[in-house]
């Protein structure tokens, strides 16, 4: 069950020179904005890939902000469950990640099984990934569904993580979601 105790958000590959070529990247970005704000807000501990940020430039600055200090990685897998990531979860003792980035079909699928290999538990707002075409996202959120992973929603995840309306980031969240 997801709680701040044991969960780490892990953002796939948010790049400014990838972001020009998905569909919807605006909402895409402004959603996995909102998403990370609130899991800040509920002190959840943020993680950050790119994949080669030579060619595909580095996490795109609303993103970056969002995620505060989160410490970046660089890669060149398509994975993003790499040792150095693999080494941060364990640190934090997370058992469930909440994933979100791009490519949907592609990264995000490939961090999905690696991450359900070593039995953690993923979470993935389906606001919050994004491909190049719709057709691909929703095939590469189908194989996550089939691998194991909840495909849920920035609503649903940050709920679940408040879990009471005492808490006192309650309005902080509130105010994300209307």
């Amino acid at each position: 069950m997801l709680n701040t105790d044991n969960t780490v958000a892990l953002v796939v590959d948010i790049q400014e020179r990838l972001l020009p070529v998905l569909h919807e990247s605006g909402d895409f970005v402004a959603n996995s904005v909102k998403l990370l704000t609130g899991l800040r807000a509920l002190d959840v501990p943020v993680l950050i890939t790119e994949q080669y940020p030579k060619g595909l430039g580095v996490t795109a600055a609303d993103v970056k902000t969002a995620a505060g200090d989160a410490p970046v990685f660089e890669k060149t897998r398509f994975s993003a469950y790499t040792d150095e990531v693999a080494a941060a979860i364990k640190a934090h003792h997370a058992e469930n990640i909440v994933l979100l980035g791009c490519e949907t079909h592609i990264c995000v699928l490939q961090t999905v099984l690696a991450l359900q290999l070593w039995g953690l538990n993923v979470y993935l707002p389906q606001e919050c990934v994004a491909s190049r075409t719709p057709a691909n996202k929703k095939n590469g959120l189908r194989q996550c569904l089939a691998a194991g992973a909840v495909v849920s929603n920035i609503e649903s995840v940050l709920f679940q993580l408040l879990r009471d309306a005492k808490h006192p980031a309650f309005k902080t969240i509130s105010k994300l979601i209307v």
